[in-house]
């Protein structure tokens, strides 16, 4: 996917989003540790955006659909069973990978793509 001369951006879905990025670092240790590995899994995605795995199209939430019109959806797996889900939007100029949810639970994960759980 990348081209040379185009560069990577990665950006979150919403301002909402954002916030809770940030918000993370002034949180309880719990978060600061969720801070870093998001860190971490953003600094990998702006080297290579295709670093997360694609998510078979039968598995996209319609949410993601409905409110981002997504072409594409990957999950950047992180310690703990934690989970980020971004897409890729392309232009000539750059490569965006757009941050659309990150989920501190497998758990939260699993309801999310309708994964039944015991």
């Amino acid at each position: 996917m990348s081209k040379p001369g185009r560069e990577v951006v990665v950006g979150f879905a919403d301002e909402k989003l954002s916030e809770a990025y940030e918000g993370l670092k002034a949180g309880r240790f719990e978060d600061r540790e969720f801070f870093g590995a998001l860190s971490t899994a953003i600094d990998a995605l702006k080297k290579n955006p295709e670093a997360g795995l694609p998510v078979s199209r039968a598995l996209w939430p319609k949410l993601y659909v409905k409110k981002y019109n997504i072409g594409n959806l990957r999950k950047y797996d992180m310690p703990r069973g934690w989970r980020l889900v971004y897409t890729i939007k392309t232009s000539e100029i750059n490569i965006i990978a757009v941050l659309l949810e990150w989920f501190d639970s497998h758990k939260k994960y699993e309801k999310r793509f309708g994964y039944k759980t015991g």
